[in-house]
């Protein structure tokens, strides 16, 4: 059986630096919810199988986007920490995905990942024994701040890199690293961390600056900047 892609979009955060009572994920973006944005890029993939959304309990603004009843989009429960809630997307696909399947894990506060950087990813990953993610190289001069923020160090950044999302491995291995991870206590902050603590060496793909997280406030118009140079509003 040939294996299939799915796409999983932790989206339970509560986007406390962005100082809103609107979670980021839902925030306004060139007339749609962020969260908008992210999803198409998946939900009209044709070698996506499917996408699963992981939202809080208490998600108030879901089922107003436009893909809540979307036929290729289904709900998970959100977690404690992003890696609760992966695992919980990836539980939402029992019965439906293999072990085998590829998941690409993305941010759902990405909205400007380029689509040609998806199918670079997708492609140079397919037949790897890992998996791995997105990235770029580190251009600035890195420092190790010590006490009071002063410097301690600075860091060589010449091997150093910028994760960012997707990060695409199996389901069944991806599972059995999140699952590890949460018995030791290590809440791993992404995917690839988890499967390092395997012993395994995810490859870096490089991607594009602009692939950015929405984290603050000063983020929306750089979004809002950048799908404009994409042509995609």
């Amino acid at each position: 059986m040939t294996t299939r892609l799915w796409a999983v979009l932790p989206a339970a955060g509560v986007g406390r630096r962005m100082g809103s009572t609107v979670p980021k994920q839902y925030l306004e973006l060139a007339g749609r919810a962020v969260i908008e944005h992210t999803l198409e890029l998946f939900v009209n993939h044709a070698r996506i199988a499917g996408v699963v959304v992981a939202l809080g309990v208490e998600d108030g603004y879901w089922d107003a986007t436009a893909y809540a009843a979307h036929p290729r989009v289904r709900r998970a429960p959100g977690g404690a920490e992003r890696c609760h809630s992966v695992l919980n997307a990836l539980a939402a696909l029992d019965g439906e995905a293999d072990a085998d399947d590829w998941v690409l894990v993305h941010d759902a506060a990405r909205p400007c990942l380029r689509p040609d950087d998806l199918e670079r990813l997708i492609d140079a990953l397919l037949d790897d024994d890992v998996g791995g993610l997105l990235g770029i190289q580190v251009r600035d001069t890195m420092k190790r701040a010590g006490a009071d923020e002063r410097i301690d160090a600075t860091v060589d950044r010449s091997s150093l890199w910028h994760a960012y999302t997707p990060q695409m491995f199996r389901l069944g291995l991806l599972r059995r690293a999140l699952h590890e991870a949460l018995e030791a206590g290590d809440l791993v902050t992404d995917d690839a961390s988890a499967i390092e603590r395997l012993g395994l060496a995810p490859r870096l793909i490089e991607g594009h600056a602009d692939n950015i997280k929405i984290t603050r406030a000063e983020d929306l118009p750089l979004a809002h900047f950048h799908l404009q140079r994409q042509g995609r509003i």
